[in-house]
């Protein structure tokens, strides 16, 4: 009797943490902090030689040849596949479904991906690293909501709601900059390729065709031919993720919600902050690249934000969502400086030397936990809690 009460107990406890806001940032500051601590151990150079291990035969048949690439370029399609039938949920039915709804989140996610371009190329253009202006524009989502919910009632629904918003337009963003500025010289004939496979989805789904093994295998096509069409492979999960008929969106996010954030997501942090930590990266985050990211996450974002924000509720053409003052528009800004996942994965793309990477990625480490101190410092000095309502009794004596 006891042990099953104690499994039942253990059972609801792990459906909660996993159902909690706050875990998928938990998790993936446990992940970076392990990957971290043991790339920088006597084994360092064996864990990080792990995951840039090739292997010849998947050259030849031209598929990922790396531990790395089947992680940031197969298993991230996943992750993008999920980003994506999250976009077009919102699109469809959600919060980005009017123009009325939907203007100050898309004005607020521009204005958070131009200014941080900006700034990063303030210090950058010209130089050997001005690829990386795409670094700063991320947000990411689950982290940045999870640090949200820990503010509690300071941080109210609307104001997570405006964010989810912001940042899954900010996904989109970056989804067209990796597929226009990150790609490789485009492959005609693998291009036309990807371009029937997606006919064919449009083409079942105007037959009702009924979802189901076929749609899964002409998906991992897509993806083949869109890895090998010089666009960036992960750009295929979000083209099959569009295609998904709007009554299955809610089924498939829920089916594939646990398996990306507690599977793809710890990996890929697991495989991209395996950083061996020198002295020179100290210099490095001084430098112009280190400077650009640092700031165009931590100052870009917060002022793209509420500028944008600033301009349109001015000009009347929108208002600010119901019980959010300017001061927790500010925190929603600094919370967007949260890049981590996003920034990483195009750090990844934008540089092909180890050690630009390396020193980009610390970047970006350091102005995720920069953004989360501040944030959590703004909204514990400088808004309010919500005013408890007050009931006043009356007692008959």
């Amino acid at each position: 009797m006891a042990l099953g009460f104690l499994r039942f107990r253990f059972v609801n406890f792990l459906q909660e943490f996993i159902h909690d806001s706050r875990t998928i940032g938990i998790m993936l500051v446990i992940c970076t902090a392990v990957s971290l601590i043991v790339a920088n151990t006597p084994f360092g150079e064996a864990y990080v030689d792990f995951f840039s291990k090739e292997f010849d035969f998947f050259h030849q048949v031209h598929l990922p040849h790396s531990v790395a690439h089947w992680i940031n370029d197969g298993l991230m399609a996943v992750f993008f596949f999920l980003v994506g039938m999250e976009i077009k949920r919102e699109l469809v039915m959600g919060e980005l479904s009017s123009v009325k709804r939907a203007i100050l989140p898309i004005a607020a996610a521009i204005g958070g991906m131009v200014v941080p371009a900006v700034i990063y190329m303030i210090f950058n253009k010209g130089t050997d690293f001005s690829a990386g202006w795409g670094i700063p524009m991320a947000t990411d989502i689950a982290f940045s909501l999870g640090i949200a919910s820990i503010m509690g009632k300071r941080c109210p629904t609307n104001l997570k709601v405006f964010l989810t918003a912001l940042a899954i337009i900010d996904d989109l963003g970056a989804i067209v900059v990796i597929a226009v500025f990150y790609g490789e010289s485009v492959k005609g004939w693998y291009l036309l390729g990807a371009l029937l496979v997606l006919a064919a989805f449009v083409l079942m789904n105007r037959r009702k065709v009924k979802f189901g093994p076929l749609h899964w295998i002409l998906a991992i096509l897509l993806w083949y031919l869109v890895f090998n069409s010089g666009i960036h492979a992960t750009v295929a999960g979000v083209l099959f993720a569009f295609t998904i008929p709007d009554n299955l969106l809610a089924k498939l996010e829920l089916k594939f919600h646990n398996f990306v954030n507690f599977g793809i997501l710890p990996v890929f942090a697991l495989a991209n902050t395996a950083i061996i930590i020198n002295a020179g990266m100290a210099a490095g985050l001084g430098s112009v690249l280190g400077l650009g990211i640092m700031l165009g996450l931590l100052i870009g974002k917060p002022v793209g934000i509420v500028g944008a924000c600033w301009l349109l509720v001015t000009k009347r053409v929108a208002e600010l969502p119901r019980g959010v003052s300017w001061n927790k528009m500010i925190g929603a800004g600094l919370l967007a400086g949260i890049g981590f996942t996003m920034s990483i994965f195009i750090a990844g793309l934008a540089f092909g030397a180890r050690d630009v990477q390396d020193t980009s990625k610390i970047a970006i480490l350091l102005a995720a936990l920069l953004s989360v101190l501040l944030s959590f410092l703004w909204f514990r000095f400088f808004t309010k809690d919500p005013k408890p309502s007050v009931h006043i009794e009356h007692s008959l004596e």
